[in-house]
Formats: structure tokens, sequence, C-alpha cells
């Protein structure tokens, strides 16, 4: 694959690092992630939901393919000695530590630039390499609250709503891997390397391009919907509302089509200059309106008439769509404890293809000897080492 030969060191855990590595080592990277020993990362020890497969965590399954795990205690000197071992020649070093924990270790970026001046630096945090929130907890609900997301979501009379998901952390993951192929494009040029930081704190700002770019230049955002009216910019009808027996979303439409597909009077009194200044009037009789048939029935109804529209899918509909399962997007391996996993794959194809699935989720501390040959230790040295609780 692409990245073929670029060598990745991983001290990453909990979802924004490993899943952001997982990207490189999906595109054919060699990543090693190194683990403490004895415990792990800390994601093989919970997972959300509870969900565990013959005792593996999900969590740590569906973020951490395609690469290798070297244990090391970093505490200790010759735990370091390996780390700098790897460090000379890799190529990219990924990290999601606290800010300041690697410094403090001795692998701070100024250190490790003047042994390695090639290597590509990317540190992960939740607020930035420095500031007031340096100590703060980075975590994606914390970040989404004081991001402004969380506020921008949910009806009028609801409490701020975060997300569903963990959006942020998965856009940072997507953010460190593009700072991380700029940075190659970049050292291909100059033939040196650079620091790349990446925090949850920017990468939700971003998700929010559309309406804080508004709000900055005076653009006047409406409270959140009584309405079921999707978001605090748009025109109606932009939002989710109940029918008779579920939900249905309803996007960017003309109000004069949407009358005219529903066969309402009250509809046809609007305007489309109506759309942004009545909005929640327009909101208030459409949702009257679709309560009286299906969701079927009104995407049977509106989709040939050009109004916008989908039904709202749970998780049973989602794994069933046959969108979805066109394009391939879960991925399915065999892992000797966990048994069959289910997961989903890489989200880009290239040449019409997903990249090559080349190894399971790695098992605590799988690789630590044929990474330590490859740095040429001996394998009496790695005796010694595993003897001495080091590997």
């Amino acid at each position: 694959m692409f990245l073929t030969g670029l060598k990745v060191i991983s001290l990453t855990h909990f979802l924004q690092g490993p899943s952001g590595v997982q990207v490189l080592a999906d595109l054919g990277a060699d990543v090693v992630k190194v683990e403490p020993r004895g415990r792990g990362a800390w994601e093989r020890s919970w997972s959300g939901a509870d969900t565990y497969l013959n005792g593996e965590s999900v969590f740590f399954l569906l973020a951490n393919r395609n690469q290798r795990s070297l244990t090391l205690d970093l505490k200790t000197g010759a735990g370091k000695e390996i780390l700098w071992r790897l460090i000379r020649v890799s190529d990219v070093l990924v990290e999601n530590y606290r800010p300041g924990v690697l410094p403090k270790l001795g692998f701070g970026y100024e250190v490790v630039a003047r042994e390695n001046p090639r290597l590509i630096y990317c540190s992960c945090s939740g607020y930035g390499p420095g500031g007031p929130y340096t100590e703060y907890p980075g975590q994606d609900l914390l970040v989404q609250a004081i991001s402004g997301l969380a506020s921008l979501t949910g009806g009028a009379d609801d409490p701020p709503t975060p997300v569903g998901a963990s959006v942020v952390d998965q856009h940072a993951a997507t953010l460190l891997a593009l700072g991380v192929l700029a940075a190659l494009q970049g050292r291909h040029k100059t033939g040196r390397g650079c620091r790349v930081d990446v925090n949850l704190l920017a990468a939700a700002l971003d998700l929010q391009i559309e309406p804080l770019g508004y709000y900055l230049n005076g653009g006047r955002l409406r409270p959140r919907s009584p309405n079921g009216l999707a978001s605090t910019f748009h025109e109606a009808p932009y939002g989710i509302y109940r029918t008779r027996d579920h939900w249905i979303a309803i996007s960017l439409s003309p109000v004069p089509r949407l009358a005219e597909a529903t066969g309402s009077a009250a509809l046809a009194a609007f305007t489309e200059d109506d759309r942004f200044e009545r909005c929640e009037e327009i909101a208030a009789v459409l949702a009257e309106i679709l309560r009286e048939r299906t969701t079927r029935e009104w995407i049977e109804l509106l989709r040939p008439a050009g109004i916008w529209c989908a039904p709202v899918n749970g998780y049973a509909e989602v794994v069933e769509d046959p969108q979805v399962l066109w394009n391939q997007s879960f991925l399915e391996f065999d892992h000797p404890r966990a048994g069959r996993v289910r997961v989903l794959g890489h989200p880009l194809r290239y040449d019409g293809n997903p990249p090559p699935f080349r190894c399971r989720p790695p098992g605590l501390g799988e690789h630590s000897e044929e990474i330590l040959r490859e740095l040429g230790y001996s394998s009496a040295e790695i005796t010694e080492l595993r003897a001495q609780g080091i590997v």
C-alpha cells in the first residue's frame, strides 16, 4: 500500500491516538504499539457497553488492527534504550500522553529531534500543548461542552445534548493522520521532520466550521427549535419529525414543493421568503401533517416529488441498510481468544478496493521478541530483558 516501508511508533491509548494511527497502519505503515508491561494500553481493560468477546475488549479490537505490540518499562534505563533504538530507525512517533509526560521521561520533541532530525513527532492532547487547560482531562464529552457543540444540539426544552458518538475523538484521529501525511510530504522537500500538534478542542471547533463561522461574522443564529428543526442556522423544513409510527428527516426542500407533495393548504400559505423568518411556524405546521402517515408512506410519497428525506434509522436498521452493505462498511476477522469479530473497516477505497487486512489487533507484547530482534538484540539479551521485567 501507499505507506509500505514507513515506520511508526505509537505511544497512544484511548480512541483518538489509536484510531488515527490505525489509519496509517491500514495504508501500509509498520506500526509498533509500545505498551506498558503487564497492564498494556488503557483500552485493553475498558469497553463501552461492557462489550467483551471472551474477555477481549471490543474497544481495543476496533482501533488497533494492522499493528504490532511491544511491551516496555519506560521507567528503566534498558527500556528507554529500546525506545531510543526504535526512534533512530522510525519515521513517525505519535503520542497522546498528558502534556509533559514524555519530556519528563526524556523523550520530549527537542531531544528526540536532535537524535533523529527526520522524525515526525505528533502529539495529541485535549486542549493543546500549553495554556490554562493543559491539566484538564481531555475527553470527548467535556470538549463537546467546552467547545459549544453540545449547546447547538437538542430541542428548545431539552438540555444541551451531546452527540451520541465520540465524534470529536474520531475527527481528531482523522486530523492526526492528515497532519502526519502533510508533515511527511514536507520532509520529502526539506529532509527534516517536524512536530505536529493535534488537540480535541481544535477538532471540536473544526466540526462547527459553518455555524461558528456565521456567528463570528454577525450571523443571527436562532435558539434551538421546539418543532424539530435540526440546526440554528438552516431554513425550514430542515429537521427531524415524528410520523405516525416513527421519525423522518427532511432536509433543504422548497416549501411550495413540500406543500404540493403533502396536499397541505396550510403549507401553501407560506412563500420561499418565509423559510428563514417564519421557520418555526413552517416546522410546526409540517410536524402536524407528518403525524398522519407512517415513515415508509412518507418516504414513498416525498422522494418521487423531489423532497430530500430519509428514515431515521437505529443500529438494527443501519447494519442491514442496503447501501451500507453495498459499501462493505464492516470488517470481520478471527481472533484467537475473542473469536469472530465484526468492526468498521477503513472508510476509503483506493482503485475501488479497501486496504488489505494484514493482521488482527495484537495481543499484549505479542511482537516484543520480533521487534527486539529487528533492533539488533540477541536471544540472550532478550531473555535477560524479560527476566528483568523490562519487556
